[in-house]
């Protein structure tokens, strides 16, 4: 388990980046210094523009679920995924921006979100998660007896 977490941080903080330097330097040394630059602005503001703008839908779904009395466990997704995406974006680099408007675009954050629920149902059957469900109140069928109507015993 300890190699699978540092192979996954090995490949987020050393990989990654090794590959999003080189692959700018390439698109650089193809396109030019500033068309490259350019990209990178035009990334991040198209980027931010629509996190921003499903971000406000996500949470307007979120607010029509929460009043019907549902749980808005899609939405909830959705949000994280829109922020991580939104993160991404902002980060320069093309493999980045690329896996954030991934995750921006309703069709393909549809399929990340099913393989992100796979994930977690299959954590929670092997035991390595846990769901903590909160019930409202009066939801509980035994109701403690009040210490009022206990019994006072004295000894001598």
């Amino acid at each position: 388990m300890r190699s699978s977490w540092f192979g996954r941080l090995l490949a987020l903080f050393l990989i990654v980046p090794i590959a999003e330097l080189a692959l700018l330097i390439w698109v650089g040394e193809h396109v030019g210094f500033w068309p490259t630059i350019g990209l990178i602005a035009l990334t991040a503001f198209v980027g931010s523009w629509l996190a921003r703008r499903e971000g406000w839908n996500v949470f307007n779904r979120l607010q029509i679920k929460l009043s019907a009395g549902g749980l808005p466990g899609r939405e909830l997704t959705d949000g994280l995924i829109i922020l991580v995406s939104g993160a991404l974006l902002l980060t320069p680099g093309i493999i980045t921006d690329i896996v954030g408007f991934l995750g921006l675009l309703p069709p393909t954050r549809a399929l990340i979100r099913a393989q992100l629920q796979r994930r977690f149902k299959g954590a929670i059957e092997r035991g390595n998660a846990s769901v903590f469900v909160m019930q409202p109140p009066g939801a509980f069928h035994h109701q403690p007896t009040p210490v009022e109507d206990a019994e006072i015993v004295e000894e001598s």
